[in-house]
């Protein structure tokens, strides 16, 4: 059994950039940023939303680049434009 933290992400399934530990946070702490919850990151990786990378350990996480522009969209989009996005978002992952 591995801790949420120490998964890695299927290497069949996504083709998942290295980045240097600096640039990277784990899915937890991105949900904790975001003020959402954690099943929330793997939708928005889903609908390329979250850049997802793994650490110099091999970690599961995203880029903190991509949660910094996730936050800065949250805090400025319209309704309309969260309406907008979630009827995409639902059409594509599902």
């Amino acid at each position: 059994m591995t801790l949420r933290d120490e998964r890695r992400y299927p290497k069949l399934l996504l083709r998942v950039p290295q980045v240097p530990d600096d640039t990277w946070l784990s899915q937890p702490e991105a949900a904790r940023q975001l003020g959402i919850a954690l099943f929330r990151i793997g939708v928005l990786i889903a609908c390329d939303h979250l850049a997802p990378a793994e650490n110099s350990a091999g970690r599961a996480g995203v880029t903190i680049t991509s949660v910094e522009a996730e936050k800065t969209w949250r805090g400025s989009a319209t309704r309309r434009a969260k309406a907008l996005r979630l009827l995409k978002d639902s059409i594509r992952f599902f």
